[in-house]
């Protein structure tokens, strides 16, 4: 990601000069070290199992997608989690639904993730966990 710094740089100004032109608000992206620490700070205000699983799950894609050198890609990621720590800052988080267009956006290997996640809040919220 460090090599690619620039290139998320140009592709902010980019985007906000299509954004001005569109007249659309578009929030800039956070580097990804910033967004990382804003997000695991927000998790302090969740309760504790939510927590527990929000950390492991971000510090785990994080690491998955540290050595990314596709810019998309990278823009994607940086894009999708700065709008979780927008959703969870303001509290949005319990109401929050994936979409059925952001399901078929998705590939096999995420709707397998996606659904894992979900057994594992279910179990956890239950007071039992999946992975004993």
């Amino acid at each position: 990601m460090r090599a690619t710094t620039r290139l998320l740089i140009s592709n902010n100004a980019i985007l906000l000069q299509a954004a001005r032109k569109a007249k659309t608000a578009v929030q800039p992206l956070l580097p990804p070290l910033q967004l990382y620490r804003r997000i695991l700070r927000e998790h302090r205000h969740l309760p504790p199992l939510q927590r527990e699983l929000g950390d492991q799950y971000v510090k785990n894609e994080f690491k998955l997608h540290k050595n990314t050198d596709n810019p998309l890609h990278i823009v994607g990621f940086l894009t999708s989690w700065q709008d979780y720590l927008h959703t969870i800052t303001k509290g949005e988080w319990e109401e929050e639904r994936v979409s059925a267009q952001v399901l078929e956006k998705l590939s096999s290997d995420q709707v397998v993730q996606l659904y894992e996640l979900m057994k594992e809040a279910d179990a956890l919220s239950k007071g039992t966990s999946t992975t004993e």
